[in-house]
């Protein structure tokens, strides 16, 4: 017991994930530019889709004034100075100048889903309307050997210059032999090796492309792995969670449109605008980690009180996504607000390490210990008895108030 607990204690006083947003007058000015620049020769090029972004947003009942909402707010989710807004709206304007392939692997459809399973559609929802999407097997009308042409000729025409998303994991074990594709029984593998050779950068989508996710799991039977285990020598993003966000996904293709490049990535290949902050540090339930007030079984006072959820099993300490941030279902909600704690899955091995209602001094696994680069605050904890974990934070550092943490102590 002492062993997990100094194990949870590691984890509560590393570093968070914060990472820093203020780079200086004269590097979002030399930015500036080359956007605008980057915009002017996507705006001189053809579109390979001919829609009118405002168009389709209006139709869904999405007023201008939403739009400007929603561009300033995401103008300040990729980290942005409000002087970016009015290139973030025109970077939407010429999306459909980005092409895109879409394919999936050992998958359970989940993030395509995210995206079509909406009843009031958000502006992200909408963008992917106005996305030049070349392939996507389970959106297109084709199938067979039409689809498999349409593919090709996607691939061939904009070689060099599309966007691979891919969906599922891939897996390995007996050659491959476990997930084939089209009338020639092309392995995963070989499926995604030759689609990614031509690609300009490779967008792995949800937590089976990234990590191998649920497929994984022990024993993995199927020898599932994620992208970054078998592509190499190209730029990979990874947008994990389960499903991923379709609004991280925007942010991903808004970012190319912008600059061309990749966004800032952490040591896990995740876009830090998204992945560079703990669940724990924006978690509405915070204030009562920081009190000591707990839930300790469901359907209790703690329970009934919206405690914090950290003794029934959440691992938003130990989990690295914005969804406490921009929430789920248009915006509404998420896990924690509904009363279910994180399961950790934008983490690697999330299946095995974190799905399970016990807080990870009750578990036989060694908790993560790295994190994303930069930070900002450390806080201490309090280890309240030898036999069960209570916590108490006694020194929690604001970079906005320029304070210093101390160390965690045990009582």
């Amino acid at each position: 017991m002492i062993d997990s607990q100094e194990m949870v204690k590691k984890v509560f006083t590393q570093k968070s994930g914060r990472i820093e947003t203020n780079k200086g007058e004269e590097y979002y000015n030399s930015l500036f530019e080359k956007v605008k620049n980057r915009l002017s020769i996507l705006k001189a090029q053809p579109a390979l889709k001919d829609v009118d972004m405002m168009d389709i947003i209006e139709s869904e009942g999405v007023n201008r004034r939403d739009f400007l909402k929603w561009v300033s707010a995401t103008t300040a989710t990729l980290m942005l100075p409000p002087m970016f807004a009015p290139l973030v709206a025109e970077a939407t304007e010429l999306m459909n100048r980005v092409p895109v392939i879409w394919i999936e692997l050992q998958d359970c459809a989940g993030n395509s889903e995210a995206l079509l399973r909406s009843s009031a559609p958000t502006v992200d929802d909408l963008l992917f309307d106005i996305l030049s999407l070349e392939y996507h097997e389970t959106l297109q009308a084709c199938a067979g050997h039409d689809a498999d042409r349409q593919l090709e000729e996607a691939a061939h025409l904009y070689k060099g210059k599309y966007l691979l998303f891919v969906e599922g994991a891939i897996p390995m074990a007996m050659n491959g032999q476990y997930g084939t594709i089209g009338a020639m029984g092309e392995t995963f593998h070989d499926h995604l090796i030759r689609m990614a050779k031509d690609a300009a950068a490779i967008v792995a989508v949800g937590t089976c492309a990234t990590f191998g996710g649920v497929p994984a799991a022990a024993p993995n039977p199927t020898g599932a792995v994620g992208v970054m285990d078998i592509v190499k020598g190209k730029p990979i993003i990874n947008i994990p969670a389960c499903p991923a966000n379709p609004a991280n996904m925007v942010g991903v293709v808004l970012h190319y449109v912008l600059t061309g490049q990749v966004p800032e990535l952490d040591s896990l290949l995740r876009p830090k605008f998204a992945f560079g902050y703990r669940i724990h540090d924006n978690c509405e339930r915070r204030a009562h980690f920081d009190a000591g007030e707990f839930v300790e079984e469901w359907g209790d006072e703690g329970a009934k009180n919206n405690f914090c959820l950290y003794k029934v099993g959440c691992k938003g300490p130990m989990t690295f996504n914005n969804c406490s941030i921009i929430r789920y279902n248009e915006g509404t909600n998420w896990p924690i607000g509904v009363g279910r704690g994180c399961i950790g899955c934008s983490e690697p091995d999330f299946w095995d390490k974190y799905a399970y209602e016990r807080p990870m001094a009750n578990a036989k696994i060694k908790a993560p210990t790295g994190g994303v680069e930069k930070t900002v605050d450390e806080f201490g904890l309090g280890l309240l008895t030898a036999t069960a974990v209570g916590i108490g934070v006694h020194a929690i550092a604001s970079a906005v108030a320029g304070k210093k943490s101390n160390e965690g102590e045990e009582k």
